[in-house]
């Protein structure tokens, strides 16, 4: 949901305001590169690469019918999603919503008494500090699945919806990183495990040959 004039400014000085802590790789501000999708089964689509994402939107039940903003991300192969920040300054109403679905779609009906279907799913609240809502989300509630963090490679489309009278200003930073490599150690270790069917084989071998 797009707003122009002292609303952009606002938005943008905030997210502004957020980089003094770490710069992101990616930003999406609503009122600056477009309004985001009010249909789950056309989310925008928002490019993300490793390190801070950040995605900045308004919504609120004044913006009536457009109270809803869906996206959609890919998470590449040699990253995972690590985690999902509310970012300090975010507003909410009564009730803030962010669902998480996999795949590039939120297939569920906006009237859903449900969130079977959906990952996982969080209230939020406004916030003047940093919070990683993820492990929230990740503990299955009132027909989630759940799921394990760190999110490995795939596709996931997200929800968020405030019906509350008024319109709020919301930021989030999806913070994806590398897929940790084995330790040397490890890998050694590995490969010596890989070698012991052989050495007993050739010890059977020779031993028999003696007998």
């Amino acid at each position: 949901m797009a707003h122009l004039g002292s609303k952009s400014l606002l938005t943008i000085v905030l997210v502004l305001t957020m980089f003094s802590v770490a710069q992101a790789n990616t930003i999406y501000i609503e009122s600056v590169n477009g309004e985001l999708s009010n249909d789950g089964l056309t989310p925008t689509v928002i490019l993300v690469n490793a390190g801070s994402n950040i995605i900045s939107g308004t919504t609120g039940g004044s913006t009536a019918p457009d109270v809803r903003d869906y996206f959609t991300i890919f998470v590449p192969p040699n990253l995972e999603l690590v985690s999902l920040i509310e970012l300090g300054g975010t507003q909410a109403g009564n009730v803030g919503f962010l669902g998480l679905q996999s795949g590039s779609q939120v297939t569920l009906p906006t009237n859903a008494v449900t969130a079977d279907g959906l990952l996982g799913w969080v209230h939020y609240v406004p916030t003047a500090s940093d919070i990683n809502v993820l492990p929230t989300m990740a503990i299955p509630a009132n027909g989630s699945s759940g799921f394990t963090t760190p999110l490995s490679s795939g596709n996931y489309a997200f929800w968020l919806q405030d019906s509350s009278p008024g319109t709020f200003q919301y930021s989030f930073n999806i913070v994806l990183s590398p897929v940790p490599e084995l330790p040397t150690a490890a890998l050694t270790l590995a490969g010596l495990l890989a070698t012991l069917p052989l050495v007993r084989y050739r010890t059977f071998r020779t031993s028999s040959r003696t007998e």
